[in-house]
């Protein structure tokens, strides 16, 4: 069987903080579910893996395909690096609410406590509400005895960096990061197969039970890089109908193409799968698939390239593993 672009049934994520919007906006089926705050895409996530909704491989699992097609999908480097492990976990996130302010363990200390990945991420903005804005690294500079004394003190927001945000915009989010969305912000979202998240503020929100949510403050801090006062803000030029870098990590490259014609993406030169999100508009990909706004495509790394045709203008975050 030859390998094609391939579609995932959305894993629709119920959250405190989540709105209507990935169903009005994207498109996606809460079912039964009332705050859909993330729409897992593409996801190897034990308990949470994809499946597959196109084509003579529809019911599959994303584990099963990588058994049975391995370097074909991932590609012979990813295969090495990571074994029979998706790296990568792609999401829409709504923020109906404010989300946690929030740190991700590395790598050494996901492996140390929990047997998995660190995460480190990034977020394209889709849309914001006026006013919107995200909390994206240290303001100034502390330590461990200040951060603490912070915390006690209900203070912590006052070290914080508070980005007004607007579409198109884009972070970078390392382990190590201090960050949270704030209400009114969806973003598209790209990490390690990961999900490990501290939390160290929650908004002293309740449930219906009266019951706030587990915070993770003594974890927090060992996650933690104090001196980091960056806001994480990537800068970027778009050029029509070419794909401009966002993102060059060790655990993914990412870019956006800016589309009005049809182009020829080439990928024989990356030895990865790629993703193709569309964050704005909608496009045909080898004149058969369609890729509407708020949708997902994965490229398996046997195909040389795609051909990307828009129906208007568009935008795709592009994705693959350096």
């Amino acid at each position: 069987m030859e390998l094609y672009p391939l579609s995932f049934r959305p894993i629709i994520k119920d959250k405190i903080w989540g709105g209507h919007r990935l169903n009005t906006l994207l498109g996606k089926d809460f079912g039964l579910l009332s705050n859909g705050g993330e729409s897992w895409e593409i996801s190897g996530v034990e308990g949470d893996i994809s499946v597959v909704t196109n084509g003579a491989l529809a019911g599959k699992s994303l584990n099963e395909i990588i058994t049975t097609f391995g370097a074909e999908l991932m590609g012979q480097s990813v295969m090495d690096e990571y074994g029979c492990e998706f790296p990568l976990l792609i999401k829409f996130i709504d923020a109906n609410d404010n989300l946690s302010v929030q740190v991700h363990p590395n790598n050494e200390m996901a492996q140390a406590l929990h047997g998995c990945n660190g995460k480190t991420e990034m977020w394209y903005v889709m849309a914001s509400d006026k006013g919107g804005n995200l909390i994206s690294g240290f303001s100034k500079k502390i330590d461990s005895a200040q951060y603490n004394t912070l915390v006690n003190d209900g203070r912590f927001l006052d070290v914080l960096n508070t980005v007004p945000v607007k579409t198109g915009d884009v972070f970078f989010i390392p382990s190590g990061h201090i960050h949270g969305i704030g209400k009114g912000v969806m973003v598209a979202e790209i990490q390690q197969t990961s999900d490990i998240t501290y939390r160290v503020f929650d908004y002293n929100r309740v449930d219906s039970n009266g019951k706030g949510r587990e915070l993770h403050i003594e974890k927090a801090s060992r996650a933690l890089d104090f001196n980091d006062i960056d806001t994480g803000k990537i800068g970027y030029q778009l050029t029509n109908d070419s794909c401009t870098k966002l993102i060059d990590c060790k655990y993914f490259n990412t870019g956006i193409i800016k589309i009005s014609n049809a182009i020829q993406r080439d990928y024989t030169s990356i030895d990865s799968f790629v993703i193709l999100m569309c964050v704005e508009g909608g496009v045909t990909i080898n004149e058969t698939y369609t890729l509407d706004f708020g949708q997902t495509l994965l490229i398996p790394a046997c195909m040389n390239g795609v051909k990307i045709t828009p129906r208007m203008e568009s935008k795709l975050l592009e994705v693959y593993i350096p």
